[in-house]
């Protein structure tokens, strides 16, 4: 069988495979949103969270609550604690082994900058399966995209506490932007040299306080060359490096990621947010927000809602309407959507040159 052939089959596989997951919408992954309090100010942040937040962190009897309504076997759940910074809130380890006693996996989103030997031990402790720690290029640019100081010796510290522990599911997650995209081969020698076992990259989507940032964002070529960059890690398969779930990718489809793209929010992910409002991803934007576990019983609303979500046809506009590949895109990611009517904020498959 030709190439073109199989990967022509295998695409029209995964469409049925996309259909019935979005009819089926079962939930795999619950974002908490703990609290927008954060250490740092980094310049690409997408929820532009501060270290004075407007909202103070949600109570863990609260989230608790709302949880309890999923009816669904709690273990096929993973509860991804996020924020802000969620290493900034003292009872994290409360909220894990409360997650774990009610049979939920839970894991965490952090920048790394509490995370010592201590807090390691207690949050393995605590049931804690999964981490991802930000790394976003070697001293300099990192220590610049995150507006900090001196942070990468402490992000080299978690990193190497986490690639310790054999039983964590441990990755780094690296924003590329035009300052570290020379610098890649040098960030991946650095993983493996810590024994990471998996790598994923995405680029910076123009939200948040990326918006107007031009050193952000990546040119055609650019992008191009990072696409090449990790489908020539995967061949080389001494780490798991791929592209993130942010958008769909034409030719490198199946190619710089394990599978073809699915946006899976409101599909099989949900979130709630420190507010309250329950959403999907927590980047998305919250015009399309389903209701509030003040409110509402989050299990009917997921079972009842996300319509905007799991028939995504109102993404057929503008760039959009005319293009061959559609059906597979469907719009791209839905954090690059700020409402049901404007142009989509960015199109990976343009970039690809």
């Amino acid at each position: 069988m030709g190439t073109s052939l199989k990967n022509h089959l295998l695409k029209r596989l995964f469409l049925l495979f996309k259909n019935y997951e979005t009819r089926h919408h079962v939930l795999s992954y619950l974002f908490w949103e703990c609290t927008t309090r954060c250490n740092l100010n980094c310049l690409h942040c997408g929820s532009d969270c501060s270290k004075s937040s407007l909202y103070e962190d949600m109570p863990l009897p609260d989230f608790l609550k709302a949880i309890d309504t999923i009816k669904t076997p709690h273990e096929t759940i993973t509860v991804v604690i996020t924020g802000g910074e969620p290493l900034l809130r003292p009872d994290l380890e409360a909220c894990g082994m409360a997650l774990r006693k009610k049979g939920f996996r839970w894991g965490i989103v952090t920048n790394g900058l509490l995370y010592d030997r201590q807090r390691h031990n207690d949050l393995l402790n605590a049931g804690m399966g999964a981490l991802t720690i930000s790394l976003d290029g070697m001293a300099q640019n990192h220590n610049w995209l995150r507006n900090t100081p001196g942070l990468f010796d402490v992000a080299d510290r978690a990193i190497s506490l986490a690639a310790s522990s054999k039983r964590l599911n441990f990755d780094v997650v690296t924003c590329v932007s035009k300052r570290n995209i020379g610098e890649l081969e040098t960030v991946y020698n650095y993983l493996l040299g810590k024994n990471v076992k998996a790598w994923r990259l995405f680029c910076i989507a123009p939200i948040g306080r990326a918006r107007n940032n031009p050193e952000l964002a990546l040119s055609s070529e650019e992008f191009t060359l990072l696409m090449r960059f990790i489908a020539q890690k995967r061949t080389e398969k001494r780490m798991d490096v791929k592209f993130s779930c942010e958008g769909y990718l034409g030719t490198y489809e199946n190619v710089a990621r394990p599978g073809f793209f699915f946006c899976r929010a409101g599909i099989n992910i949900a979130s709630i947010l420190i507010e309250g409002s329950i959403s999907a991803c927590p980047n998305i934007n919250r015009s399309f927000v389903q209701g509030n576990i003040y409110n509402d019983n989050l299990y009917d609303v997921w079972q009842t809602r996300f319509t905007d979500f799991r028939n995504r046809s109102w993404t057929r506009i503008h760039q959009c309407k005319t293009c061959k590949d559609y059906k597979y895109c469907v719009g791209n990611g839905l954090h690059l959507h700020t409402n049901k009517t404007e142009p989509v904020l960015m199109c990976h498959k343009a970039l690809v040159s």
